[in-house]
């Protein structure tokens, strides 16, 4: 009689510790080492997210963990509507073409219809792992096969450069008196009403959600103009609220930083004021003592290529229609 292995799905119901632990190892080993992450970003990404409704499986075979999933969607909210998120998704690799990935995809599938979801999109969400299938895993077959499609917009980049390197980060000299420095308390305010008015989709739930857990108003580089908040800079370190390893530095030389998102208001635009905000913002970075340092989930690699940076992992984002 033919071997067939028996297959299970089983809720998150461990301890949280515990919980974080397992589904560390299994990202990692189910994954590339450089897209390895700490048991810091997971239980970060475990947490409740304001409008957000989550859920998560785990696979075993023959009463071993296999592999997981994660999923989340925000009905009702400008952000998700009719479009929920495989957040993560990974089967240990000795563990493959025994069902348990179609099995996990299967169940997502029926989660995020039961929530209301029309699409589901691979990765993307605000509780991020990745932006898209990662190419250096390949060209993503298991979910083509299953009915993905890739996004009209085509490949998004995370880049990288070593700010450790003495070459010089400033292209154009900034004006007296320099309208853009480190944000203070002071200017909490001013940089939620800016991003509400410029921004107010998921840059402004991010900056919320990131003030709501207590993170410092000092990651941010602002450009103030006649008193107003005009331009922003993220910027993220090792101290920073939200884990530093959800860009996946590895690989880069330590102290590693991360910068963005980034973005000027519309009617400053085309005023070079956008590469003044990064030149500044890599500038504090540099002084934090950062070396590698990356920007995240762009299409303007060349933009970025101005100021050093180069390619460093390629995501090909992925979207399936549920009904």
């Amino acid at each position: 009689m033919k071997y067939r292995p028996v297959l299970q799905l089983h809720p998150f119901e461990l301890p949280k510790a515990e919980l974080v632990d397992l589904l560390t190892d299994l990202w990692n080993e189910s994954t590339s080492p450089g897209l390895a992450v700490s048991p810091r970003h997971f239980e970060f990404n475990l947490n409740p997210f304001t409008g957000m409704v989550s859920e998560g499986r785990l696979v075993s075979i023959d009463g071993v963990p296999a592999g997981f999933v994660l999923v989340s969607a925000m009905p009702g909210h400008d952000l998700g509507g009719e479009t929920g998120w495989i957040d993560a998704i990974g089967v240990l690799p000795e563990y493959r073409r025994q069902g348990a990935g179609s099995l996990l995809l299967r169940w997502a599938e029926d989660w995020l219809l039961e929530e209301g979801c029309r699409w589901m999109r691979l990765g993307a969400s605000p509780r991020t792992f990745t932006p898209g299938f990662p190419v250096e895993l390949g060209e993503g077959e298991f979910f083509l096969r299953r009915g993905f499609t890739a996004e009209e917009n085509g490949y998004v980049w995370d880049v990288a450069r070593d700010l450790g390197d003495d070459l010089p980060i400033v292209r154009n000299p900034y004006p007296d008196p320099n309208p853009i420095r480190q944000a203070a308390e002071s200017d909490r305010e001013a940089l939620l009403e800016f991003l509400q008015r410029e921004f107010h989709g998921g840059w402004l739930y991010a900056f919320q959600e990131f003030m709501r857990i207590g993170g410092s108003i000092g990651d941010f580089t602002i450009l103030s103009l006649d008193g107003r908040v005009e331009g922003f800079a993220w910027t993220t370190l090792e101290t920073s609220a939200r884990p530093l390893d959800r860009y996946h530095p590895v690989g880069l030389p330590k102290p590693w930083g991360q910068l963005g998102p980034i973005g000027v208001s519309q009617g400053v635009r085309k005023h070079g004021w956008g590469g003044l905000v990064l030149q500044a913002g890599l500038e504090h970075l540099r002084a934090c003592g950062v070396r590698g340092c990356v920007i995240d989930w762009t299409g303007i690699i060349d933009f970025y290529g101005k100021y050093g940076f180069l390619p460093y992992r390629k995501y090909l984002p992925m979207v399936k229609k549920l009904i």
